[in-house]
């Protein structure tokens, strides 16, 4: 029997200094850091059967344009652990895909919900609900940017290998992707150094890349560019890569198979890492092609203890907003 212990309601935490979570830049590098401290401290405590209704009461709208597995099931379960209710929120079955405009949206909501998370596709949408919601909102995933997936993986990489600072983190695959640019940003933010690894033509956002570098000169990480996943991957102590054909792409397909052939990881690639990498996955894979199935299940992957962290790394974000 686990020795349960009472609720603690005066354990405080993370308190965000902006209204909404739309991306790891808007961060300050200690709410970063706390973030992941908050999440490992509720992750213990749903380990050991404890009670955590941080969000008793409260109710979560899940608005969803583009589809997810990990995304909504981690929401959902989340705001359940937090003692609070979520609410699935197709495009399709709500105004908003029927013309409604976002801000219309954004306000009728505001006056029934205690917080939103969103899941679509361009960028300036969920600024769109940011601006006119009155309630904090959650960038599930955009074109643009990833960022509850980064704080997931930084926690993975924070539990595996018990640092963040000063770790090399190598990422391979479509730079000019949602992940790309939220690992860059998040990888500055707690002083890690990022080598992304990206065919011509796919590098990352300049805008993007000009701000991370700027915010690594006061934390002491790095980042840099580059056409050649070898040097890249020197000496990383987590590897990372992407689907080469992200959702809303499908046309270019053929295409950028060609052009990321070079830029798979796999064995020969993984050699030029540390002994002791870790590989990271935002899943779903596409085994064969960004990655192979010798490396993805293989004893360095710790896929699917990422995935898992999605739900603690949501609760963290969850609570800080919304409590």
């Amino acid at each position: 029997m686990l020795n349960k212990v009472k609720w603690q309601p005066e354990w405080v935490g993370t308190k965000m200094s902006q209204k909404d979570f739309l991306t790891i830049e808007q961060c300050t590098p200690n709410e970063v850091m706390s973030l992941l401290t908050d999440a490992l401290h509720m992750k213990k405590l749903q380990k050991q059967g404890i009670p955590h209704p941080y969000l008793s009461g409260k109710v979560l709208g899940l608005i969803f344009e583009k589809s997810s597995t990990r995304t909504r099931v981690s929401f959902e379960v989340g705001m359940l652990q937090l003692g609070g209710h979520a609410i699935f929120l197709s495009s399709k079955d709500i105004q908003l895909g029927r013309g409604e405009t976002a801000s219309d949206t954004a306000k009728v909501l505001s006056r029934y919900v205690d917080g939103l998370m969103i899941r679509t596709f361009s960028h300036s949408s969920i600024e769109e609900f940011s601006q006119n919601a009155t309630v904090p909102v959650i960038n599930g995933l955009t074109d643009l940017h990833h960022p509850c997936q980064v704080l997931a993986d930084l926690l993975t990489v924070l539990e595996h290998k018990g640092k963040l600072n000063g770790l090399k983190m190598c990422y391979v695959g479509d730079g000019n992707n949602n992940m790309a640019h939220s690992l860059i940003e998040g990888a500055v933010k707690v002083g890690m150094h990022i080598s992304v690894a990206s065919p011509v033509g796919y590098e990352p956002n300049a805008d993007i890349l000009y701000q991370a570098k700027l915010d690594a000169e006061h934390t002491g990480g790095s980042v840099t560019v580059t056409s050649n996943p070898v040097e890249a991957a020197k000496a990383a102590d987590v590897i990372v890569t992407d689907v080469w054909t992200s959702m809303g792409m499908e046309s270019e397909q053929e295409e950028r198979l060609k052009a990321f052939q070079p830029f798979q990881v796999n064995l020969e690639l993984c050699e030029h890492a540390k002994k002791d990498y870790i590989f990271l996955h935002c899943l779903p894979a596409h085994r064969g092609e960004e990655v192979t199935a010798d490396i993805i299940d293989g004893p360095h992957s710790v896929v699917f203890d990422e995935a898992e962290n999605r739900l603690h790394a949501q609760k963290a974000i969850l609570k800080a907003l919304m409590d």
